[in-house]
């Protein structure tokens, strides 16, 4: 029996647009472009414990963005003042990384340790009374009397001065890694930091070696200065405490204009058994930063 051509044309062209009819925008996918962006889209499968940087979405109030979190179904913030944690608590949400003393200046220069280890103690503190479990840290910028030794010796002895507090508190200390390339925009890349090689990092962590000092994995920056992220998440996974996300290069949406394929990014920290929180910390470039926000929680929700 001979099979008609044009028959077998309708039935292949039938068949491909209700595979496109079927899918759906709440799928994960890498590089998701805006256009499946779901503007309904909440959190279903939770296996990745979602949150957002707030400063990120400045100057959209705090109060408004926890509540559009807290629809989206993210189950916490960071970077946000102290004043608001009564609100994240009583929406039921978390804090998952507490603020210290600021990257510029850190424990690189002596001169800034009486500084770091006041702000350090003062969060360690904070983060412990309102049964929180982890503060941030950074390195400070380099400093061109200091050699690369000395500013690693500095670092260290600074951070070993508050850990038996933290480590009686139960809290982590996260050392983040930025990265110094990029020298666009004051929050996209911060040139002259120290920190700047998470190999690095990790080697002063593990020179460090304490339960209550671990690496602030962010994918952006590793990808610009490191590359070879996932490889990276399994070599380092046993002293990583907290992740953070944005689209590469620009720092905006995890969208089709950037390199990053966070589904696979995602399923890499899973696989390791991570059962922390990775907070969203990319700048919305789009006008509506609430669609950019379900994106992204849309991309990462594996």
């Amino acid at each position: 029996m001979k099979t008609n051509r044009r028959s077998i044309i309708k039935s292949v062209a039938a068949t491909t647009i209700l595979a496109a009819g079927s899918a759906t925008p709440n799928v994960s996918r890498a590089q998701a472009p805006k256009k499946i962006a779901d503007p309904k889209f909440r959190i279903k499968k939770g296996r990745i414990k979602q949150s957002i940087m707030g400063w990120t979405f400045n100057p959209m109030p705090t109060p408004e963005l926890a509540k559009l979190c807290k629809e989206i179904g993210l189950v916490a913030m960071e970077g946000i003042s102290p004043k608001h944690y009564p609100l994240i608590q009583e929406l039921g949400m978390d804090v998952s990384l507490v603020g210290s003393h600021g990257f510029k200046e850190g424990p690189v220069n002596p001169k800034n340790h009486e500084a770091c280890v006041e702000k350090l103690t003062e969060a360690i503190e904070l983060c412990a009374a309102a049964g929180y479990k982890r503060v941030i840290t950074f390195t400070g910028m380099k400093e061109k009397s200091i050699t690369q030794e000395e500013a690693q010796k500095n670092c260290i002895a600074c951070w070993k001065k508050v850990l038996p507090l933290a480590e009686k508190k139960k809290i982590t200390l996260c050392l983040e890694h930025l990265n110094s390339r990029d020298d666009s925009h004051p929050m996209k890349g911060h040139p002259g930091y120290f920190g700047d090689d998470v190999d690095h990092c990790v080697k002063m962590i593990k020179e460090i070696d304490s339960p209550s000092f671990k690496l602030l994995f962010d994918v952006y920056h590793v990808q610009v200065m490191n590359g070879d992220v996932i490889r990276r998440i399994r070599q380092y996974k046993d002293v990583i405490g907290h992740y953070h996300t944005a689209g590469n290069p620009g720092r905006a949406e995890l969208d089709d204009t950037q390199e990053i394929n966070y589904p696979a990014v995602m399923r890499a920290i899973l696989d390791t058994g991570y059962d922390g929180y990775v907070a969203q910390e990319f700048i919305p470039s789009w006008k509506d930063k609430n669609l950019a926000l379900r994106h992204a929680a849309q991309v990462c929700d594996v």
